[in-house]
């Protein structure tokens, strides 16, 4: 069976719950749009049988519990439709420092058994089972890089601590490459009549065998945005917005002035949660109006979007902590969603790698003591002939010089370093139990530190 757009959906409902015989689904790609989906397919269920929803968080979870669950009959009448959120049966070495971070923080948190299944779940990214693996710190710096794709730790002593917790958890049922091999024999062999397996997963690799499994037998629904800052890339990012703001309003049966809607996109970024937030607060702030205006924009998105988050990224650009974090705490409390804030950072921060890596091009030469007038009238023109970064540099020609004085003053890999910190930071946002302030403090700092 073919994978199955997200706006694909809505017609493939009316057959899939009448009985087309399809139990096992898979949504991949941005999270919120996948959950989303998913609680699409839900209802649609529900309103057709009577039946439960048992939901799982697969970052946290007994995979070989929930298998045996899954598997089993239940006594109770109607579906029984199990969704594992976060799922990591389909995890790749794409992810593998995400993953160690993950253990390490578990680890230092005393959560020893989570942080044993996070080593299980690197070894099973590597493919290695508990016949033909070894101790982490005996591992050399070449074995590591082969196996997980990332440079060997200083400190491993504390992974060895482990071990035996890996060892019991594994003898429930395997890890986690086990684990997905578990889940095709299972399936191959037929889920019980009522129940319905439903798996979410940001970020999926998809030669996994379980993957191709799905394809052939279950249904899958691609839930992914196109990333970038090109024209095709920001066109899908903007539809989207528009759909789930679209949702949002009519919910509040409201709308939104023309003029205010690009505004209010160029100031969100592209994070449909932010989106959702940021239109719910527009919409109750409107009261009995029914339409948003520009002015309620710029009352109540305005400061948070437009001016506060510029002074973040100034405040952080010239290494100031202090008024950094002072600027992050005014956002936090005047309701700017902590995943917005990241997403700014990334596009500040992917930006000035992107103007970093054009200067490092042999041609047009870029010279750190160039000033304003040669950058506008030779540089400038010479880049935009060759470049293909077109979106990128369509600003102001002095606000591109400022620009572009500024990603000279970083390294290219504090940059990369940068950007592998904010994807952490927005997984443990999304997944852990940590306030937000603390972990964009903790990031911040670290950032800037990186910096000094």
């Amino acid at each position: 069976m073919p994978i199955f757009a997200r706006t694909e959906l809505q017609e493939k409902l009316d057959n899939i719950v009448a009985g087309s015989g399809q139990k096992v689904f898979l949504f991949f790609g941005e999270r919120y749009l996948c959950q989303k989906a998913a609680d699409q397919l839900q209802e649609a269920f529900l309103q057709k049988h009577e039946g439960c929803i048992c939901s799982i968080d697969g970052d946290r979870e007994d995979g070989s519990q929930t298998l045996a669950k899954i598997m089993s009959y239940s006594l109770l009448p109607g579906l029984q439709i199990f969704r594992i959120n976060d799922t990591r049966l389909f995890h790749s070495k794409n992810i593998s420092q995400s993953i160690w971070k993950r253990a390490r923080q578990a680890y230092e948190a005393n959560r020893s058994e989570q942080a044993a299944k996070y080593i299980g779940d690197l070894y099973g990214l590597a493919g290695l089972t508990d016949e033909n693996r070894e101790p982490l710190d005996q591992l050399s710096e070449e074995q590591w890089q082969k196996l997980f794709g990332l440079a060997k730790p200083a400190d491993l002593k504390w992974t060895n601590a482990l071990a035996d917790l890996l060892a019991s958890q594994e003898s429930l049922g395997g890890g986690p490459m086990d684990l997905a091999e578990q889940y095709i024999k299972s399936l191959e062999k037929g889920l019980p009549a009522n129940n319905i397996l439903i798996l979410c997963a940001e970020n999926i690799d998809k030669r996994k065998r379980l993957f191709t499994y799905i394809k052939n037998n279950g249904f899958i629904v691609d839930c992914s945005v196109v990333e970038g800052a090109g024209a095709a890339a920001q066109r899908a990012q903007k539809s989207v917005l528009q759909e789930v703001m679209q949702k949002t309003l009519k919910e509040f049966d409201k709308t939104i002035e023309p003029g205010a809607v690009d505004i209010f996109f160029e100031r969100v970024g592209f994070h449909p949660v932010a989106v959702v937030t940021e239109t719910t607060k527009l919409a109750l702030y409107c009261h009995d109006r029914p339409q948003i205006t520009l002015k309620d924009l710029n009352e109540m998105v305005g400061r948070s979007r437009e001016d506060a988050l510029f002074e973040l990224t100034d405040f952080f650009g010239k290494n100031q902590l202090a008024n950094t974090l002072k600027t992050l705490a005014h956002l936090l409390e005047n309701g700017v969603h902590a995943l917005a804030i990241v997403a700014t950072m990334r596009n500040y921060v992917r930006k000035l790698l992107i103007f970093k890596s054009l200067q490092q091009q042999p041609s047009p030469s870029y010279q750190k003591n160039m000033n304003a007038k040669y950058f506008q009238d030779s540089y400038l023109p010479q880049l935009r002939e060759k470049s293909e970064w077109q979106e990128m540099l369509k600003g102001h020609p002095y606000a591109l010089f400022m620009s572009f004085s500024k990603a000279a003053e970083f390294r290219t890999d504090t940059l990369k370093k940068w950007l592998a910190a904010l994807l952490e930071a927005e997984f443990r946002l999304k997944g852990s139990g940590i306030a937000d302030n603390i972990i964009l403090e903790e990031l911040f700092m670290a950032m800037l530190q990186d910096n000094a």
